[in-house]
């Protein structure tokens, strides 16, 4: 059998994949198992430091799966910090799978690789370039995330890699910065843009990663429903108006509002509203082999009952 080592197996994804792998393939690992079923096996694994390569060592495993990183940072996280888990971390990984012979890496990337661009193309293929913003602290961790394993690609075929560049995750539970604007009493766009989403359902996300760990093929791969939706999609499906804004007047605002400490975001936030990357999940059904159970207006959909909203 093969066995699977999971980092950052404690977290919403790492917790549907442990539930559909045999228990007794994998290894998970994080800072703590919390919600973790007691069958499975855990080791603590801090990804900044050399814990990776003890473990990895010890484990000796055949795929190492790595979900580690910090999607939506803790109060009082240092973009240092983030970067030590999502780039310095997936360095580790990376070089302690070269060093002990893992066969298969797959790594957790993001649609936030692409960039928050006026001239991304709607959609965007996998063939796009990584352009992740260096305002925005986990795309440009993700850019760096992707430029490392383009480099270890070409120097060590010998490492399978699959690369998942994920939309926006929805499920039961599911709570961030992205469902917090859906929760306003208002959903705020900027005048003249858009503002698309593309979603991707929890289980069909946990499906994916467990066949980019067992038998899909190696590869880049956009992960996402079929479809985008609009703000104003959302709003109609939300029943909310839509506040439009100009984007000379939100950036202004916010300038302003991050230094007294009335908002966390400052102006480089109107971008993420304007250019948000949308995924084609085209290869993701013909090369990979699957295509999601549900579209990004379904995973919306199912979110929004299950949320109350």
């Amino acid at each position: 059998m093969t066995r699977i080592l999971i980092t950052g197996g404690a977290g919403m994804v790492g917790l549907a994949l442990a539930d559909a792998l045999p228990s007794r393939d994998i290894v998970v690992t994080d800072l703590a198992r919390a919600g973790l079923p007691e069958q499975v096996s855990f080791q603590r694994m801090d990804v900044t430091g050399s814990d990776p390569d003890t473990i990895i060592a010890k484990v000796q495993p055949e795929v190492v799966v790595h979900l580690a990183s910090i999607v939506t940072p803790p109060q009082g996280m240092t973009r240092e910090q983030a970067f030590a888990v999502d780039v310095t971390g997936t360095r580790n990984v990376l070089d302690a799978c070269l060093k002990h012979g893992v066969r298969r890496l797959v790594v957790t990337s993001s649609g936030a690789a692409y960039g928050y661009h006026k001239d991304n193309p709607v959609p965007l293929a996998e063939d796009a370039p990584c352009r992740g913003n260096p305002e925005f602290p986990y795309a440009d961790h993700k850019r760096q995330v992707e430029e490392l394993l383009a480099a270890a690609r070409e120097q060590h075929p010998e490492l399978e890699q699959v690369v998942l560049r994920i939309g926006t995750v929805l499920g039961a539970g599911t709570d961030n910065q992205i469902t917090d604007l859906f929760r306003r009493k208002r959903l705020l766009a900027i005048r003249g843009s858009d503002s698309p989403f593309v979603f991707i359902w929890t289980h069909d996300l946990a499906r994916i990663v467990k066949r980019a760990a067992t038998d899909g093929p190696a590869g880049i791969y956009n992960v996402a429903g079929d479809g985008w939706l609009s703000l104003d999609e959302l709003a109609k499906k939300l029943r909310k108006p839509v506040l439009r804004l100009p984007a000379w007047g939100v950036k202004a605002a916010l300038a302003v509002a991050r230094p007294l400490g009335l908002s966390q975001y400052g102006p480089e936030q109107v971008r993420f509203l304007q250019y948000r990357p949308v995924l084609d999940n085209g290869r993701l059904k013909s090369v990979f082999g699957y295509t999601p159970d549900l579209t990004s207006s379904e995973v919306f959909d199912l979110w929004q009952r299950e949320a109350g909203l």
